[in-house]
């Protein structure tokens, strides 16, 4: 299961320069994970300063 990037997102990036797998990218307005690329190791979502990243 993928992780989803939440509207809580502050573009700040940390979780883009962790993901192991570079299936995170910048969006409009908020970052965005790619499902298909995502290997749902939750990097991003220790590294996120306001939790925007969950699982889905």
């Amino acid at each position: 299961m993928a992780y989803k990037i939440s509207d809580d997102c502050i573009s700040c990036g940390a979780c883009a320069e962790v993901c192991p797998c570079e299936a995170i990218s910048e969006g409009d307005g908020k970052y965005e994970i790619n499902a298909d690329l995502c290997a749902d190791c939750g990097s991003c979502a220790e590294t996120c300063p306001v939790g925007a990243p969950s699982a889905e």
